[in-house]
């Protein structure tokens, strides 16, 4: 019998009769790894990537939280790292090799940019970007060495969906692999191996662990593509602290009640913006008046709490004036966990294939945990600082 996903996620990930009747799995932390005979070191060996063989190749709270994240992403298997940025660029680097071809969105985390543009192409792997919106259009950019089409829907910046099944059906019709960064929806949101994606990336530090006390990345996926992705890791040295894989199985058994409650702030919170004079326009899928929020409906099943604004053009004295004096929302990098947070970007140095060209200023904020009347407060008492200022 397939469970529900928020009864597998207060059930994966643990063994109770494994671990002696205890709840959680208990925190293994380990180097060495000791063998009663020569046959079980030697059987070890060979399998490294199974069972508990060294302490750089995880114990059970590592195998526990790969098990819990392959299950709820529908894949064979999955690969913990140690943090989002190294899920995203193992994700690519796994799969290609000198003279190979990578297609990359536009919309992509910018340090997963910056490591396509520096450490790829050092490595003689040339990377194209496309245009989010590109859709099934994109058959006209795979070439015969394109290896891998790289995508982040929604982006984390922008917030662009993309068509992704039609992308994965160019992509599988060419013999490409696809990897999606799927850190803003969750397996929860949006099942991307069900709509045709071969590798899932998740910046665990976000969502999956959701406190904002633990740097951690998964890739799951299947079949060839995933073993090329283990063996990446293993070959990278990848190792991940038994405490954070013990922290994002944590987060993992609140992680649908937190979305839950993150999706519905975020849209009281867009429902009051909507009403601001300076507020030009909301970038939030699941927002009706969004430009994805089509496509969002048709293939996402939930949202979270991360989303933008464009207010009119701001200068620096006029921004301060805006997001120093916030007492609940705080100036800060990352999301996901249970605090708001605020924070000031620009995405025009960070696009190619499709300029960015609209005109004011982009906030980005993660709406948190906190009771949203207390949030639509401390915002309508920044938008009263900005007024006093324009």
């Amino acid at each position: 019998m397939t469970r529900k996903p928020r009864t597998r996620l207060a059930h994966l990930g643990r063994n109770p009769a494994r671990d002696q009747g205890l709840v959680n799995t208990p925190v293994g932390r380990a180097s060495t790894v000791v063998f009663p005979t020569l046959a079980e070191l030697r059987a070890a060996t060979a399998r490294p990537q199974e069972g508990v063989f060294y302490g750089r190749f995880g114990t059970h709270n590592r195998h526990d939280l790969e098990a819990a994240v392959a299950d709820l992403d529908g894949a064979d298997g999955a690969v913990a790292v140690p943090s989002g940025l190294a899920a995203c660029v193992l994700a690519i680097l796994s799969q290609v090799r000198n003279g190979d071809d990578v297609l990359v969105s536009d919309n992509v985390y910018w340090p997963t940019r910056k490591s396509c543009d520096d450490l790829l192409q050092r490595l003689g792997v040339t990377v194209r970007y496309f245009d989010p919106a590109i859709g099934g259009d994109i058959a006209q950019l795979i070439q015969a060495n394109t290896r891998l089409i790289y995508l982040e829907s929604p982006g984390s910046v922008t917030f662009e969906v993309s068509d992704v099944p039609a992308i994965c059906r160019a992509a599988q019709a060419a013999g490409c692999v696809t990897a999606l960064d799927n850190t803003w929806a969750t397996s929860l949101g949006f099942d991307a191996i069900g709509h045709g994606v071969d590798l899932v990336v998740h910046a665990a530090t976000k969502y999956l662990v959701g406190h904002s006390d633990a740097m951690l990345g998964v890739v799951s996926g299947s079949g060839a593509a995933l073993q090329r992705v283990r063996d990446g890791s293993m070959q990278l040295g990848h190792s991940v602290s038994p405490d954070d894989c013990a922290l994002a199985l944590r987060g993992l058994r609140t992680l649908a009640v937190r979305l839950d409650q993150h999706t519905r702030s975020a849209l009281r919170v867009c429902e009051w913006l909507s009403e601001q004079p300076e507020v030009q326009d909301i970038l939030f899928p699941p927002w009706p008046a969004d430009a994805g929020h089509a496509l969002w409906s048709r293939d996402f099943a939930g949202g979270c709490g991360l989303m933008a604004i464009r207010l009119t053009a701001l200068d620096e004295q006029q921004l301060a004036a805006f997001v120093d004096g916030f007492e609940l929302f705080a100036l800060g990098y990352s999301w996901g966990g249970y605090e708001s947070l605020i924070l000031p970007t620009d995405p025009r140095p960070l696009r190619s294939a499709s300029p960015w060209t609209q005109p004011g200023q982009l906030i980005r904020l993660h709406i948190g945990l906190e009771a949203v009347e207390d949030l639509l407060e401390d915002l309508a008492a920044g938008f009263q600082r900005l007024r006093l200022v324009l």
